[in-house]
């Protein structure tokens, strides 16, 4: 593949240089029927073909990481929350001292600082628990020399504009942020096989064209949205199983 940078991290296989398992990866039949919303269609599938979902997912192949990054970063105290984010946060025993009074339920859901929503209660700001917000949107590269495919995919911590996290520590608020991090958006492929045809199925059969051939070329090609939607359902399924991702993002946001 000629990626020169040194990869994040390996998987080592008893098969890394190999790769032995076509008859899981290929179509057991030379037809596929599938539908889309134009109707049931039948194509057809080369009896070698690789099946995109299926090969990243194989446990057996030397998947290796390859540039993970961080694309965008936040971790701050100091954006604005709504007034009830900080007087839900409050000890019982500050909430019975001050009670909820129509004027603060007017100031509900105003955006405000920790410093402001102490002003407003009268209380001392140390009484207030100020969240750290943590958005970290990153990037990385899953590549298998053998396979001669290499899939870019976007991770991040969460599909909100951030995550509030009531944590004092900013690296321990980062490491709560991404005990539930997911893959997201677009997903570009480069497959530089021509003996073998690279193919993606949308199994949730939504799009109109359920059934897609890769081809060999020297360049990062986007895949369709609905089959990138498709690759990151299974993806988030086998996530367990699939520890390398994982690994290199927590090793990246350290």
């Amino acid at each position: 593949m000629n990626l020169t940078t040194l990869p994040t991290q390996l998987l080592s296989n008893s098969n890394a240089d190999t790769f032995s398992n076509s008859d899981k990866l290929s179509s057991a039949s030379s037809d596929y029927i599938v539908s889309s919303e134009s109707g049931a269609v039948t194509k057809t599938i080369a009896p070698n073909a690789i099946i995109l979902a299926d090969a990243l997912t194989d446990t057996t192949i030397s998947w290796r990481i390859h540039n993970c990054k961080i694309s965008k970063k936040t971790l701050t105290q100091d954006k604005p929350l709504a007034f009830l984010y900080y007087y839900d946060s409050l000890d019982d025993a500050i909430k019975q001292t001050h009670p909820l009074t129509p004027a603060l339920l007017a100031q509900f859901n105003t955006p405000m600082t920790a410093d402001e929503a102490a002003k407003l209660i009268g209380i001392d700001k140390a009484l207030i628990t100020s969240p750290w917000h943590v958005k970290v949107i990153g990037s990385l590269v899953v590549f298998s020399e053998a396979l001669q495919l290499a899939v870019r995919l976007h991770w991040t911590n969460t599909g909100k504009a951030t995550q509030q996290i009531y944590i004092k520590d900013a690296d321990d608020a980062m490491a709560a942020a991404f005990k539930e991090w997911q893959f997201f958006g677009r997903v570009d492929v480069l497959y530089k096989n021509d003996n073998q045809t690279l193919v993606s199925i949308d199994e949730q059969n939504i799009s109109d064209e359920p059934l897609h051939t890769i081809d060999a070329s020297t360049d990062y090609q986007q895949l369709l949205a609905t089959h990138a939607l498709t690759l990151i359902a299974k993806l988030e399924a086998d996530k367990a199983e699939l520890p390398w991702f994982e690994a290199a993002i927590l090793e990246r946001i350290a």
